[in-house]
């Protein structure tokens, strides 16, 4: 699948245990941004070893 919209690089440490709804708050709340728009946000953990990504697709989200 290719990005169809902006990706955004969370800025950060995130706790990797968070799922769909922790990451989608953190995408509201914080960067007061619309985690149903078409970007895709990176998040990644405190080693900088690991990452989350984030996408918001027609039916619903993806988790990568």
């Amino acid at each position: 699948m290719i990005p169809r919209g902006a990706i955004y690089l969370v800025y950060g440490i995130t706790d990797m245990r968070k799922s769909i709804d922790g990451l989608s708050l953190i995408v509201a709340d914080v960067l007061e941004m619309d985690p149903l728009s078409s970007a895709w946000f990176i998040f990644c953990n405190r080693g900088k070893d690991k990452i989350k990504i984030l996408f918001w697709d027609t039916n619903g989200f993806w988790l990568y």
